[in-house]
């Protein structure tokens, strides 16, 4: 167990005032998380609402071993449907999966309750957290229905990079196809496509998106 990051509270819940800063010192636990660990799986009960102090977590669900993808947590984030679960069942109904390397701070959801009657201001940050996730799942809506499915590798080539800062970034061609529903054949013959249209480079340091230069018109 970690020191909790005193920087992390002010910035997340500052506007609650001190007193709310005793309570987390007095009621969260920071965990840190190695990359690739599997944090909560689909039918696992609930016991902490947890929040992304640094890293990345992929918050998705699995059918027929493939994975649908519903967001990524980043720092400062919170996952949502841990959240909403602690108000019926308390039953996980997605998987969580450490993408690099985390820093986790982990309310006990009897915590949580009592919080919301004590300091009702903190559903502010439960209100923001929804506002992002539906817009998540609205744009993991659109990928899926109206892009062709070089559009969506590309798109998620660039989100990779996007969370975890790593530029090329490595990825399988099986990781990428579990990740977007589809096999490992139709990834590679997509991938090799999209390189040679110049919107990717292939190495073994990974996957690198070049930079375009700008043309000046004659």
């Amino acid at each position: 167990m970690d020191v909790i990051n005193n920087q992390f509270i002010l910035n997340k819940f500052g506007f609650l005032g001190a007193g709310f800063s005793n309570e987390i010192q007095k009621n969260a636990i920071v965990a840190t998380i190695k990359a690739k660990t599997e944090i909560i799986q689909e039918g696992q009960k609930n016991k902490y609402v947890p929040f992304l102090v640094k890293g990345s977590i992929k918050v998705f669900s699995l059918n027929d071993g493939r994975e649908l993808i519903y967001y990524y947590i980043r720092p400062n984030d919170s996952c949502l449907m841990t959240f909403s679960s602690i108000f019926s069942d308390y039953i996980s109904r997605v998987y969580a999966i450490a993408e690099e390397d985390s820093e986790v701070l982990l309310i006990p959801v009897s915590v949580v309750h009592e919080w919301l009657i004590k300091f009702p201001e903190i559903n502010r940050v439960f209100y923001s957290e929804y506002d992002k996730r539906f817009s998540d799942v609205m744009n993991m809506v659109n990928e899926a229905v109206f892009h062709r499915l070089d559009r969506r590798v590309l798109s998620y080539i660039k989100q990779q990079i996007s969370i975890t800062g790593n530029h090329p970034i490595k990825l399988t061609h099986r990781e990428i196809a579990s990740s977007l529903g589809t096999s490992r054949e139709v990834v590679s013959r997509v991938l090799k496509k999209i390189e040679n249209e110049g919107e990717i480079v292939q190495s073994k340091e990974g996957i690198k998106i070049p930079v375009k230069e700008n043309v000046s018109p004659v």
